[in-house]
């Protein structure tokens, strides 16, 4: 039995990288197959276009100190390594607009792409530092997983898939989900952040023993 994991979450989100790659690491240990489904969700929607330092942003959001997000980096950077997944902070780095970038994901789920252009985003965003907010960055990402360039590019500058995210993220925020990433496993279950291979491979085993409703 393949169980379904709608996951919610953000392409700028370092917490939701870890959360996907730890439960891919639990599919890998039990032999469970899952079936993803991504969902977007805008962890500062009010982003101006042209983004913010990515240190500041998070200073002015949270109160992160620079200690703070030195030793966080480092945490995410050792963590990211052990899942197979490169995080390339710099001080440079920029928090960027992801209205976008949720609209080529929605764009690429008709082609049946939508989980292997979230997770070129993923890498776009934390190992190269590219701006998901530009729209040819965007388009490039396209093209590197096989989709047309041009075909994005022209739905990007459209807006076409627009107000379809924003009914998706309305759906999910009117359910309750706040933060990411959001995991509901079998359109049951909801585990929210980045809960540790050990914890989603018992997850999947007690649900892949557990009738769907």
């Amino acid at each position: 039995m393949t169980l379904r994991v709608d996951i919610v979450s953000d392409v700028v989100c370092p917490w939701c990288v870890i959360g996907y790659h730890q439960l891919a690491k639990a599919v890998e240990e039990t032999g469970i197959g899952i079936d993803v489904h991504w969902h977007p969700f805008e962890l500062n929607p009010d982003m101006a276009q042209e983004g913010e330092n990515l240190r500041e942003h998070l200073a002015a959001k949270y109160g992160t100190t620079l200690e703070g997000s030195i030793k966080a980096r480092a945490r995410l950077t050792e963590m990211g390594a052990a899942l197979g997944f490169t995080f390339d902070y710099a001080d440079d780095m920029r928090m960027v607009n992801t209205f976008r970038a949720h609209q080529l994901i929605d764009w690429a789920e008709d082609h049946g792409r939508a989980h292997d252009m979230k997770l070129a985003l993923f890498a776009g965003f934390f190992t190269r530092r590219e701006d998901l907010n530009n729209v040819d960055v965007l388009a490039d990402g396209a093209a590197s997983i096989g989709l047309d360039r041009n075909t994005a590019l022209t739905m990007l500058d459209s807006g076409a898939r627009a107000e379809s995210v924003r009914d998706k993220e309305r759906f999910w925020t009117s359910r309750g989900v706040t933060g990411v990433p959001a995991m509901i496993f079998n359109r049951q279950h909801l585990v929210t952040g980045a809960q540790g291979e050990e914890n989603y491979a018992n997850i999947l085993k007690q649900l892949h023993v557990t009738p769907a409703v």
